[in-house]
């Protein structure tokens, strides 16, 4: 093929959205429509949420406690869910999940103090594995795999992004012109009212779900082994799975030890008004709404690990940039910057779902979340107790160092899965 030919062609996929979007299968879209608007009721809490808790009275270590506790109990129930929807589809588990969400965002807005936020948590995690491995699998099985880095960035990066933009907006804008409250003067009854707001969202996301996605069973296989069981026997058959189960843990680290402690950082150790905090989220939104389909295009074009490369890179750097920041402007790049884990962990995605065949797709994603969890709840307590004795920095620093001495090697060591024949493993 001449460089010409390949150009054409690389342009194509990057300008070809509408095309695209219009090839892919009906479920694919509904979950792309749900998981927007879920975002949208997302970011409008996200760049309050530790600052809510913490002034309901935790400190950072209980702060962590409460996001380990959470994340365990919700990878506990990966392997399970996943082979349940295996055998019976999505449609059930995505409806469960997305209540679970709505409770949650509803026992944070009457929350008195702290301690009912360990259940909030809790319950938000247990939703958002159900959703989350719901949407997870239809992604895996609806999407072809020429198409998947690009299919993925859409639904996580494009259209989650573009109205992920509005939600911190709308979250400043109802507390500084609604409620009143000064840059720097908002608390725990103010925050509040926000979780209200993105519950209506989810509500509107349920209906969605109920009436417009389809609740296709792609597994033919049926066996009675328990779900655990069953991942240890995939990952023990495929030496690239058991690489991965690594990869996926250290992958989801940021949840546990640098998305819970960026705002309060920000806010705490930078002096950043709220506007400050709701611009880093906006412009993160940003970066992975302009950035990601083009950036899954190059993955679906020349590779995955070549792109992971410097996704990975560039998040790395948005922390560095927020320890450093000496003023407002570093502050709003890292935001910038921070985009890069929106499109880093899709992609990432779309490798997993490339290292096995669909009949064990949802126990194969449900295991991923299992051993992440167990990974991410013993960090996040470290990460906790790190805060407040050693400070955010130190949290950070751990973070960086374990991605690049042992996330980036393994991945080095992977065959390139674009055109992997995840049959050849079974």
């Amino acid at each position: 093929m001449s460089a010409k030919t390949e150009g054409n062609a690389l342009l194509s996929m990057l300008t070809g959205i509408p095309r695209f979007w219009k090839a892919q299968q009906k479920d694919w879209k509904v979950t792309v429509v749900r998981t927007s608007i879920e975002r949208l009721g997302y970011q409008i809490i996200y760049p309050f949420l530790s600052l809510f808790i913490i002034s309901l009275g935790a400190n950072k270590t209980q702060l962590g406690y409460i996001t380990s506790i959470s994340m365990l109990i919700s990878g506990l129930l990966g392997p399970y869910i996943g082979r349940f929807i295996d055998r019976n589809g999505a449609k059930k588990m995505y409806m469960l999940g997305i209540v679970g969400l709505f409770v949650s965002y509803i026992l944070y807005g009457i929350a008195p103090d702290w301690k009912l936020c360990i259940a909030a948590m809790i319950v938000y995690y247990f939703g958002q594995s159900l959703a989350g491995q719901s949407c997870a699998i239809i992604c895996g099985n609806c999407l072809d795999t020429c198409d998947r880095a690009r299919g993925m960035l859409v639904c996580e990066s494009l259209t989650a992004g573009l109205l992920g933009m509005a939600g911190p907006m709308i979250a400043s804008f109802i507390l500084v012109n609604i409620l009143g409250v000064g840059e720097e003067a908002a608390t725990a009854n103010d925050y509040r009212y926000l979780f209200f707001v993105a519950a209506a969202f989810t509500f509107i996301s349920l209906f969605i779900v109920i009436f417009k996605l389809s609740n296709t069973v792609w597994s033919a296989k049926q066996t009675k082994q328990n779900a655990i069981v069953q991942g240890f026997a995939l990952i023990k058959r495929n030496k690239n799975a058991r690489k991965w189960i690594l990869i996926s843990a250290i992958g989801a680290l940021p949840n546990a030890m640098v998305v819970p402690y960026v705002q309060v950082f920000a806010s705490e150790s930078k002096l950043a008004p709220v506007t400050v905090l709701a611009t880093m989220v906006t412009a993160s939104a940003l970066t992975s709404t302009l950035l990601g389909y083009p950036v899954g295009a190059l993955a679906d074009k020349y590779g995955r690990k070549k792109v992971l490369y410097v996704t990975i890179s560039l998040y790395w750097l948005s922390i560095i940039l927020l320890m450093l920041a000496p003023n407002t402007f570093t502050l709003i790049l890292s935001g910038i910057l921070q985009g890069f884990f929106h499109i880093t962990a899709p992609l990432a995605g779309a490798v997993q779902r490339e290292l096995v065949g669909q009949d064990e797709m949802g126990v194969w994603i449900g295991f991923n979340k299992l051993t992440s969890a167990f990974a991410s709840a013993a960090f996040a307590l470290l990460a906790g107790y790190a805060y407040d004795h050693l400070g955010a920095v130190a949290v950070f620093i751990i973070y960086i160092a374990v991605d690049a001495l042992v996330r980036v090697p393994l991945l080095a060591s992977l065959p390139e899965t674009l055109h992997h024949d995840a049959s050849a493993e079974a």
